[in-house]
């Protein structure tokens, strides 16, 4: 803990946050933790004068905050949340208690976008096989001995689920690469060209590779299921870089073990960090340890907006970046 003048703010970090970002934050305000996970139980632990004096509460969307921990802080007024995603945070006690909740949009949406696509060359040219081939000794230099042909991406559907921030990023990349782009969404883009389907299930019907970069939000959990993936079909592959729940992760285990999709690319996954071993197991996988927003650029650009929010917050100014259907308010008054 770090603790300045009388006028410094406390501050509980629900996660951890990066040492730079923390060092810059104890410069400035008195810190509380970072709470050891699971947040819900952690907060109340945290010492009766601490929690009382504390306005600020910095979390990730993947972190559970609900209304039962956020009321062990009686002075709290704003929520910050680091990164786009806000689906652990309770917005209804939020809005209740008249407690403002900020993230940090399209921060890290162009190297989110990087990766996916990253993804989607891994899986459909097959890189990560191609270099256990490789490492095996399987290579003997000749026609015969070569790694077998994968298809290319020229040409091939790329249909984005939720074209957003993140999901316009992934659309213009995957244009630089030859394809041909479309999206689902909950209503149809008039600023975008690129065709629209109505269903996810018809986008995975006439897409090649499912791209799934879909606003983090409880309605889409297990949206790509067993239908969806059949209906992507054997010579279908499917990355997602938004949250591991939205797919089925049972469903889509079963779906590469048979055939029923031809690979897959995945920055994220169900239960978090655990990763089912059967998904370890297979050849046809791209995976990576939910690292898409993790650089050096995106760090700095999500520091200086949470900083920005608590800055305009404590100064009585509405924040710069409420998330939408909270509250754009001034700091809560005890």
């Amino acid at each position: 803990m770090s603790a300045k003048d009388g006028s410094s703010a406390t501050i509980v970090l629900a996660t951890r946050v990066s040492a730079a970002f923390q060092a810059k934050l104890a410069e400035r305000y008195e810190l509380v933790g970072p709470l050891p996970p699971p947040f819900a139980e952690s907060v109340a632990t945290v010492p009766a004068a601490e929690a009382a004096r504390a306005r600020v509460v910095i979390t990730m969307g993947t972190v559970a905050a609900p209304g039962l921990a956020l009321a062990h802080l009686p002075a709290l007024g704003l929520v910050c949340c680091v990164g786009s995603g806000f689906e652990g945070v309770d917005l209804a006690h939020a809005r209740n208690r008249r407690i403002v909740v900020t993230h940090s949009p399209a921060a890290n949406a162009s190297a989110v976008a990087d990766l996916a696509v990253g993804l989607m060359i891994a899986t459909v040219r097959r890189i990560p096989s191609a270099a256990a081939f490789l490492r095996r000794g399987d290579w003997k230099g000749h026609f015969a001995g070569r790694f077998p042909s994968a298809s290319s991406l020229t040409g091939r559907k790329v249909g984005i689920y939720g074209l957003g921030a993140i999901g316009e990023r992934i659309a213009s990349r995957a244009l630089a690469l030859e394809t041909e782009v479309g999206y689902h969404n909950r209503r149809p883009r008039g600023d975008v060209p690129y065709r629209y389907f109505a269903s996810l299930l018809d986008l995975a019907s006439w897409a090649d590779v499912l791209v799934v970069a879909v606003r983090a939000d409880a309605g889409n959990r297990h949206a790509v299921n067993a239908g969806v993936l059949a209906a992507l079909g054997p010579q279908g592959h499917v990355v997602n870089i938004a949250r591991g729940w939205v797919i089925e992760e049972a469903a889509l285990v079963r779906a590469l073990q048979e055939g029923t999709i031809a690979g897959v690319g995945l920055d994220v996954y169900e239960h978090e960090p655990a990763v089912p071993a059967e998904l370890l197991a297979l050849d046809n996988v791209a995976l990576t340890p939910h690292i898409a927003g993790n650089t050096l650029e995106t760090d700095r650009a999500m520091r200086e907006m949470v900083c920005a929010n608590i800055a305009a917050f404590l100064a009585g100014q509405p924040v710069p970046n409420p998330v939408p259907g909270s509250l754009p308010a001034y700091p809560r008054v005890a």
